[in-house]
């Protein structure tokens, strides 16, 4: 009977629905982490602030714990969390333990943003709320940053639709002069385009939910030959100025999504960028594999948080233990 007074208009599941009435049902994503202050097993400590009451944006800081009877500065992380624009959030128990972990293994501060949500919020609201909580770390305005944020030492990340979001704000800094970063790591970047590129699924229906959900994202404004999506539509010399010294790109086996993390990699070498750019591949492996702990892909989790941790130290090539991989 509900449907019939409220006939679905989008239905993009396992992600979400949308009905005419404009009312969205999240199939996903939806817990909210209730974290303790000290995370017991790392002795990172989080908090929650809130950056613009207005739009709203909010974050969840991660402090590591030798900062937290002490003083001393230490690398800061952006972190922006996947779920292809519509799902997920920074309070998640999908990435509070990830990023838990990160904090206490790389010794960062994390401020993990939470950004508005397509369809109701589309595109570029994400972007624009990512720019904003850039803005507002740099300010040092929470207690943490002021006391123990190096802003010599800035990092971009995220995965997913969060590592497409990393890009655009790498060349939005670019474009206006910020930065550069130190670095950044697109963990299975969400980049995708109208034609099937080398080793990238042809299947019509694959193709046709993968253009839908990225119209509904976009609130109908944006196709697959926009360079929001498709980083190879990007003009040259926006790539060339692109705020960022290092660049991580790491792809999975089986993501429906590694042929473009690939040729996002090969682009940036091939271009007049200047900053180095390297990638890792996980065997065996889809998807963000990394944010499911199930033990029997402890190992490759394992694998991909040690690449992570080497990139955000700086530790030398010859150290990596992605380097000499058959790609």
């Amino acid at each position: 009977m509900e449907m019939e007074r409220d006939p679905i208009l989008h239905d993009f599941s396992p992600l979400f629905r949308q009905y005419k009435s404009g009312r969205v049902e999240r199939l996903a994503g939806t817990a909210i982490a209730a974290p303790a202050p000290v995370d017991p097993a790392t002795g990172v400590a989080t908090k929650r602030v809130v950056i613009d009451p207005i739009t709203p944006v909010s974050a969840c800081l991660y402090l590591p714990p030798n900062l937290q009877a002490s003083s001393g500065a230490v690398p800061l992380l952006l972190y922006f969390h996947g779920g292809a624009f519509c799902i997920q959030s920074a309070f998640s128990p999908t990435y509070h333990p990830h990023l838990t972990a990160l904090a206490a293994r790389a010794n960062l501060l994390v401020v993990s943003v939470d950004y508005r949500l397509a369809p109701e919020h589309p595109l570029p609201a994400a972007y624009d709320d990512c720019w904003a909580a850039i803005n507002w770390a740099f300010s040092r305005a929470d207690p943490w940053l002021a006391d123990h944020g190096d802003l010599r030492r800035v990092f971009l990340a995220g995965d997913s639709a969060g590592a497409n979001i990393a890009h655009r704000m790498a060349l939005r800094a670019g474009a206006e002069g910020t930065g550069p970063f130190e670095g950044m790591a697109l963990v299975h970047p969400y980049f995708w385009g109208s034609e099937a590129i080398v080793g990238e699924t042809e299947d019509v229906g694959m193709r046709a939910w993968m253009a839908g959900l990225w119209r509904a994202v976009c609130g109908g404004a944006k196709g697959l030959d926009e360079k929001w999506i498709d980083p190879a539509k990007e003009e040259e010399k926006a790539v060339m100025r692109m705020a960022c010294r290092r660049v991580m790109v790491c792809v999975a086996e089986r993501d429906l999504m590694r042929a473009r993390g690939r040729a996002y990699w090969e682009m940036l070498k091939r271009s007049q960028w200047g900053g180095e750019a390297e990638i890792m591949e996980t065997k065996a492996e889809g998807h963000v594999f990394h944010l499911d702990c199930r033990p029997e892909i402890d190992g490759n989790v394992e694998e991909l948080m040690g690449v992570l941790v080497g990139f955000f130290e700086g530790l030398e090539k010859k150290d990596q233990v992605w380097l000499g991989r058959s790609l």
